[in-house]
């Protein structure tokens, strides 16, 4: 086993995911995903023949992002036909799955040169468009574990790990204030390109459509909680509602609070990111500078019902691999489908919170779920580079109790 490289990272702005209201909504995502393959490809300058696999994530693979959205990309950015590609789904984490797969690709020997990342096009196919929900129906599942609904799931951690409404919305104030600076000091400008109409060429996207700069903390505590009503929803033979379900696993919580909101949870978006890996032959052998190397990689599983606290051990399933401490790690990126889970991951860890999160997360810019992972990296990558830092840590929470983790180390 040889060193992964990352020779660069580009992503799309991300377009508010509601028809007739994101920038991006009319635009297929297999164009979306092959604007930012060909995006890449003009920065480095290279080859596309030379690209072992184009590997992408993506998690409602149905209907427009079904069919192998990766290779259909590749045909659709103009590639040639010899580059195959591959399309995957580990939810949430898929963007960073492909990356690592990827990297784990250069780092074998098997290949030289990969192209890894995602693509969601969540205005076109919303949460659950793909009809599977938590376990794709299967009761005889259900009778072992019954995963509820990822909301519930944050409301019920925050209860058990006695995050208050005013601490979850605290955080999320944070991300949108840290979102507004990085934009206005161009933070985000080294990875994004302007999305462009594919048919006329004018631009669709220049810049992250979501954040709301303006938020304050009153507007924060004004919101309702989001999913009270799912939680009252029956669900079982005998009258058992989702909260029931969650509170006969977790007896402990006595009763779940509710603090999640849609302006401390993640934002619905558009868009798409991708990273060009390679190497150390490969490196050597063109003359590449990389921007990084991966340090180490990881998946945890953790229990499916509780689902969303995985960021924390497999972290430090990471950190060992890495031969690292949580200390170690200059700038953390972790997932914020929801704030509590960035806060329980923080304390897990004893994280100084400042390193977290810096230029904001998906609470402030939004989560396209297959590319999100994918981005995340990016931005990492480029703050490692503006600061003069070496080290970050990019983990996200899964849902089906799975976590994902990847070290970077700039070169």
């Amino acid at each position: 086993m040889t060193t992964s490289y990352i020779i660069d990272a580009v992503r799309t702005p991300r377009g508010r995911g509601k028809i007739g209201k994101g920038a991006l909504t009319g635009l297929h995502p297999q164009e979306l995903l092959a604007q930012a393959l060909n995006a890449l490809q003009r920065r480095g300058g290279w080859d596309a023949r030379e690209v072992g696999d184009v590997i992408a994530g993506c998690v409602s693979q149905v209907n427009e992002q079904g069919a192998n959205i990766a290779r259909n990309a590749v045909l659709a950015a103009g590639w040639p036909q010899e580059v195959s590609a591959v399309s995957l789904n580990r939810f949430c984490g898929s963007g960073l799955q492909a990356v690592n797969f990827g990297a784990m690709g250069v780092a074998s020997g098997a290949m030289d040169f990969v192209v890894s990342g995602g693509v969601e096009s969540m205005s076109h196919l919303s949460l659950g468009a793909d009809g599977g929900g938590q376990d794709g129906g299967n009761v005889r599942l259900r009778e072992r574990v019954y995963q509820v609904p990822q909301g519930i799931s944050a409301d019920l951690i925050a209860t058990l790990e006695s995050i208050t409404r005013e601490d979850v919305d605290a955080l999320a104030l944070r991300s949108q204030r840290n979102a507004a600076r990085a934009i206005e000091e161009n933070r985000f400008a080294k990875s994004l390109f302007a999305v462009k109409d594919p048919g006329t060429g004018a631009v669709l996207l220049e810049r992250d459509e979501y954040p709301r700069p303006d938020t304050s903390a009153q507007g924060l505590a004004a919101l309702k909680p989001a999913f009270v009503a799912m939680g009252d929803t029956v669900v079982g033979p005998n009258g058992e509602t989702l909260d029931g379900i969650a509170l006969a696993a977790y007896p402990q919580a006595k009763r779940i609070q509710h603090i999640h909101t849609a302006g401390n949870s993640s934002g619905i978006v558009d868009g798409a990111a991708v990273v060009s890996l390679a190497s150390e032959r490969y490196v050597k052998e063109k003359g590449l500078k990389p921007r990084a190397r991966i340090r180490a990689m990881a998946t945890l599983g953790t229990e499916p019902l509780l689902m969303l606290t995985a960021p924390a051990p497999v972290s430090e399933k990471a950190l060992r691999l890495a031969g690292m401490k949580a200390r170690d790690i200059d700038l953390w990126e972790i997932n914020e489908a929801f704030a509590g889970v960035v806060l329980q991951t923080t304390r897990a860890l004893g994280i100084d919170p400042e390193r977290v999160n810096v230029n904001g997360g998906s609470i402030a810019l939004g989560h396209p779920l297959g590319a999100t992972g994918a981005m995340l990296l990016g931005t990492a990558l480029d703050e490692l580079e503006r600061t003069g830092k070496q080290t970050a840590l990019i983990t996200m929470c899964i849902g089906g109790g799975q976590g994902i983790a990847t070290i970077l180390e700039r070169v």
